[in-house]
Protein backbone atom coordinates (compact mmCIF):
# COMPACT_ATOMS: atom_id res chain seq x y z
CA UNK A 1 0.00 0.00 0.00
CA UNK A 2 2.82 2.48 0.73
CA UNK A 3 5.34 1.57 -2.38
CA UNK A 4 1.51 2.31 -4.30
CA UNK A 5 0.99 5.50 -2.65
CA UNK A 6 5.05 6.36 -3.09
CA UNK A 7 4.60 5.58 -6.81
CA UNK A 8 1.26 7.85 -7.79
CA UNK A 9 2.80 10.60 -5.55
CA UNK A 10 6.18 10.40 -7.60
CA UNK A 11 3.70 10.40 -10.55
CA UNK A 12 1.51 13.36 -9.75
CA UNK A 13 4.96 15.16 -8.68
CA UNK A 14 6.26 14.53 -12.35
CA UNK A 15 3.10 15.35 -14.22
CA UNK A 16 3.22 18.59 -12.05
CA UNK A 17 6.73 19.72 -13.21
CA UNK A 18 5.96 18.80 -16.74
CA UNK A 19 3.15 21.30 -16.47
CA UNK A 20 5.14 23.61 -14.74
CA UNK A 21 8.00 23.25 -17.47
CA UNK A 22 4.85 23.86 -20.31
CA UNK A 23 3.43 26.77 -18.48
CA UNK A 24 7.09 28.58 -18.32
CA UNK A 25 7.55 27.81 -22.20
CA UNK A 26 4.62 29.35 -22.95
CA UNK A 27 4.74 32.20 -21.46
CA UNK A 28 7.89 32.52 -22.60
CA UNK A 29 7.18 31.86 -26.11
CA UNK A 30 3.98 34.96 -25.92
CA UNK A 31 6.26 37.32 -24.73
CA UNK A 32 8.90 36.83 -27.06
CA UNK A 33 6.52 36.87 -29.87
CA UNK A 34 5.62 40.44 -28.78
CA UNK A 35 7.47 41.39 -31.83
CA UNK A 36 4.98 40.31 -34.05
CA UNK A 37 2.55 42.59 -32.38
CA UNK A 38 4.26 45.55 -31.63
CA UNK A 39 3.53 46.96 -33.86
CA UNK A 40 1.27 44.36 -35.23
CA UNK A 41 2.50 42.10 -38.21
CA UNK A 42 -0.34 41.06 -40.19
CA UNK A 43 1.66 38.58 -42.20
CA UNK A 44 2.18 36.67 -38.56
CA UNK A 45 0.14 33.64 -37.51
CA UNK A 46 -2.34 35.02 -35.26
CA UNK A 47 -2.90 38.08 -36.90
CA UNK A 48 -3.18 37.05 -40.37
CA UNK A 49 -6.04 38.34 -42.36
CA UNK A 50 -6.82 40.47 -39.29
CA UNK A 51 -6.83 43.75 -41.07
CA UNK A 52 -10.02 44.71 -41.20
CA UNK A 53 -10.92 43.93 -37.66
CA UNK A 54 -8.05 44.66 -36.24
CA UNK A 55 -7.91 48.40 -35.24
CA UNK A 56 -10.75 49.62 -32.92
CA UNK A 57 -11.90 47.64 -29.81
CA UNK A 58 -10.77 44.62 -30.97
CA UNK A 59 -7.11 46.10 -31.18
CA UNK A 60 -7.45 47.27 -26.91
CA UNK A 61 -8.79 43.67 -26.10
CA UNK A 62 -5.76 41.91 -28.06
CA UNK A 63 -3.22 44.09 -26.40
CA UNK A 64 -4.32 43.64 -23.11
CA UNK A 65 -5.20 40.25 -23.28
CA UNK A 66 -1.35 39.63 -24.15
CA UNK A 67 0.17 41.37 -21.52
CA UNK A 68 -2.27 40.50 -19.28
CA UNK A 69 -2.21 36.85 -19.89
CA UNK A 70 1.66 35.64 -19.21
CA UNK A 71 1.34 37.35 -15.72
CA UNK A 72 -2.03 35.65 -14.95
CA UNK A 73 -0.75 32.16 -16.25
CA UNK A 74 2.74 32.42 -14.61
CA UNK A 75 1.61 34.24 -11.44
CA UNK A 76 -1.07 31.40 -10.85
CA UNK A 77 1.48 28.86 -11.70
CA UNK A 78 3.44 30.38 -8.59
CA UNK A 79 0.52 30.83 -6.08
CA UNK A 80 0.44 26.88 -6.70
CA UNK A 81 3.65 26.38 -4.77
CA UNK A 82 1.82 26.65 -1.29
CA UNK A 83 4.77 25.38 0.76
CA UNK A 84 7.03 28.32 -0.82
CA UNK A 85 4.15 31.04 0.71
CA UNK A 86 4.03 29.73 4.07
CA UNK A 87 6.44 31.89 5.51
CA UNK A 88 5.76 34.83 3.66
CA UNK A 89 1.95 35.09 3.83
CA UNK A 90 1.98 38.63 3.24
CA UNK A 91 3.59 38.71 -0.40
CA UNK A 92 1.43 35.92 -1.28
CA UNK A 93 -1.62 37.77 -0.36
CA UNK A 94 -0.87 41.05 -2.82
CA UNK A 95 0.57 38.68 -5.18
CA UNK A 96 -2.64 36.68 -5.13
CA UNK A 97 -4.66 40.45 -5.34
CA UNK A 98 -2.94 41.46 -8.27
CA UNK A 99 -3.51 38.02 -10.12
CA UNK A 100 -7.44 38.56 -8.86
CA UNK A 101 -6.95 42.04 -10.82
CA UNK A 102 -5.13 41.00 -13.84
CA UNK A 103 -7.87 38.51 -14.46
CA UNK A 104 -11.20 39.45 -13.55
CA UNK A 105 -10.41 43.50 -14.56
CA UNK A 106 -8.50 42.52 -17.77
CA UNK A 107 -7.55 39.18 -18.93
CA UNK A 108 -11.03 37.88 -18.52
CA UNK A 109 -12.59 40.88 -20.17
CA UNK A 110 -10.29 41.21 -23.39
CA UNK A 111 -10.67 37.21 -23.61
CA UNK A 112 -14.25 37.48 -23.64
CA UNK A 113 -14.45 40.82 -25.99
CA UNK A 114 -12.02 39.04 -28.79
CA UNK A 115 -14.07 35.74 -28.85
CA UNK A 116 -16.62 37.98 -31.09
CA UNK A 117 -13.64 38.07 -33.34
CA UNK A 118 -12.21 34.49 -33.81
CA UNK A 119 -11.03 33.67 -36.71
CA UNK A 120 -12.67 30.16 -37.55
CA UNK A 121 -15.87 30.83 -36.45
CA UNK A 122 -18.48 30.62 -33.73
CA UNK A 123 -17.83 26.99 -32.58
CA UNK A 124 -14.43 28.30 -32.06
CA UNK A 125 -15.84 32.14 -30.60
CA UNK A 126 -18.19 30.11 -28.06
CA UNK A 127 -15.58 28.53 -26.73
CA UNK A 128 -13.56 31.18 -25.71
CA UNK A 129 -16.17 32.85 -24.60
CA UNK A 130 -17.15 30.34 -22.40
CA UNK A 131 -14.15 29.51 -21.03
CA UNK A 132 -13.53 33.57 -20.32
CA UNK A 133 -16.86 33.33 -17.98
CA UNK A 134 -16.03 30.03 -16.29
CA UNK A 135 -12.48 31.63 -15.86
CA UNK A 136 -13.65 34.64 -14.23
CA UNK A 137 -16.37 32.26 -12.26
CA UNK A 138 -13.80 30.16 -10.68
CA UNK A 139 -11.67 33.23 -9.80
CA UNK A 140 -14.48 34.84 -7.62
CA UNK A 141 -15.82 32.33 -6.14
CA UNK A 142 -11.76 31.31 -4.51
CA UNK A 143 -11.91 35.18 -3.80
CA UNK A 144 -15.15 34.80 -2.05
CA UNK A 145 -14.25 31.39 -0.15
CA UNK A 146 -10.66 32.91 0.62
CA UNK A 147 -12.38 36.41 2.27
CA UNK A 148 -14.79 33.88 4.07
CA UNK A 149 -11.24 31.85 5.43
CA UNK A 150 -12.65 28.85 3.93
CA UNK A 151 -9.41 28.31 2.64
CA UNK A 152 -9.44 24.34 1.30
CA UNK A 153 -12.94 25.65 -0.75
CA UNK A 154 -10.04 28.68 -1.32
CA UNK A 155 -7.47 26.48 -2.73
CA UNK A 156 -10.01 24.05 -5.25
CA UNK A 157 -11.38 27.30 -7.15
CA UNK A 158 -7.92 28.41 -7.59
CA UNK A 159 -6.81 25.33 -9.05
CA UNK A 160 -9.89 25.38 -11.38
CA UNK A 161 -8.87 28.68 -12.34
CA UNK A 162 -5.40 27.98 -13.19
CA UNK A 163 -6.71 24.49 -14.82
CA UNK A 164 -8.66 27.39 -17.11
CA UNK A 165 -5.58 29.33 -17.77
CA UNK A 166 -3.62 26.21 -18.81
CA UNK A 167 -5.52 26.59 -22.24
CA UNK A 168 -3.44 28.50 -23.60
CA UNK A 169 -1.00 25.73 -23.22
CA UNK A 170 -2.81 22.99 -24.55
CA UNK A 171 -4.37 25.18 -27.53
CA UNK A 172 -0.72 25.27 -28.66
CA UNK A 173 -0.02 21.78 -28.07
CA UNK A 174 -3.03 20.51 -30.19
CA UNK A 175 -2.40 23.21 -32.67
CA UNK A 176 1.57 21.82 -33.45
CA UNK A 177 0.09 18.09 -33.28
CA UNK A 178 -2.41 18.37 -35.49
CA UNK A 179 0.50 20.51 -37.72
CA UNK A 180 2.91 17.47 -37.34
CA UNK A 181 -0.33 14.94 -38.51
CA UNK A 182 -1.10 17.25 -41.36
CA UNK A 183 -5.30 17.76 -39.72
CA UNK A 184 -7.05 20.23 -41.02
CA UNK A 185 -10.02 22.10 -39.33
CA UNK A 186 -8.89 21.11 -35.74
CA UNK A 187 -8.55 24.87 -34.52
CA UNK A 188 -12.72 24.98 -33.45
CA UNK A 189 -12.70 21.87 -31.50
CA UNK A 190 -9.65 22.40 -30.12
CA UNK A 191 -10.72 25.62 -28.50
CA UNK A 192 -13.53 23.62 -26.44
CA UNK A 193 -10.57 20.53 -25.68
CA UNK A 194 -7.93 23.23 -25.10
CA UNK A 195 -9.79 23.84 -21.38
CA UNK A 196 -12.45 20.95 -20.85
CA UNK A 197 -9.26 18.87 -21.08
CA UNK A 198 -7.36 20.51 -18.15
CA UNK A 199 -10.37 21.09 -16.08
CA UNK A 200 -11.45 17.68 -16.73
CA UNK A 201 -8.18 16.04 -15.31
CA UNK A 202 -8.23 18.04 -12.58
CA UNK A 203 -11.69 16.77 -11.38
CA UNK A 204 -10.63 13.35 -12.05
CA UNK A 205 -7.60 13.74 -10.17
CA UNK A 206 -9.75 15.09 -6.97
CA UNK A 207 -11.89 12.25 -7.43
CA UNK A 208 -9.30 9.63 -7.47
CA UNK A 209 -7.54 10.85 -4.66
CA UNK A 210 -10.72 11.72 -2.64
CA UNK A 211 -11.58 9.58 0.73
CA UNK A 212 -15.40 8.43 -1.18
CA UNK A 213 -13.25 6.90 -4.31
CA UNK A 214 -13.98 3.04 -5.01
CA UNK A 215 -10.30 2.15 -4.53
CA UNK A 216 -10.64 4.11 -1.20
CA UNK A 217 -13.27 2.41 0.12
CA UNK A 218 -12.32 -0.59 0.09
CA UNK A 219 -8.61 -0.12 1.41
CA UNK A 220 -10.05 1.60 4.65
CA UNK A 221 -13.84 0.08 4.70
CA UNK A 222 -16.99 1.84 4.54
CA UNK A 223 -17.29 5.28 6.26
CA UNK A 224 -20.62 4.89 7.34
CA UNK A 225 -19.27 1.76 9.03
CA UNK A 226 -16.62 3.19 10.58
CA UNK A 227 -19.16 6.16 11.76
CA UNK A 228 -21.17 3.93 13.18
CA UNK A 229 -18.54 1.83 15.34
CA UNK A 230 -16.91 5.18 16.66
CA UNK A 231 -20.26 6.65 18.00
CA UNK A 232 -20.98 2.84 19.35
CA UNK A 233 -17.86 2.52 21.35
CA UNK A 234 -18.17 5.99 22.12
CA UNK A 235 -21.68 5.68 23.98
CA UNK A 236 -19.97 2.23 25.39
CA UNK A 237 -17.32 4.44 27.19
Amino acid sequence: MNGQRATTHATATSLALLAAWLVCQTTVRIVLGYGDYFPPNFRSDFLLGREGTFFGGYQWAFYAHIVSGPFCLSSGLALLFERAWAPRRRLHRLVGKAHMIGLLFVMAPSGLWMSAYAATGRVAGFAFAVQAVLTAAFALLGWRSAVRREFSTHRIWMQRTFAMLTAAVVLRLIGGASEVLGLEGVYPYSAWASWLLPLGSLEIARWVSSPMAPGTLRASGSPRKTAISGSTSRGIH
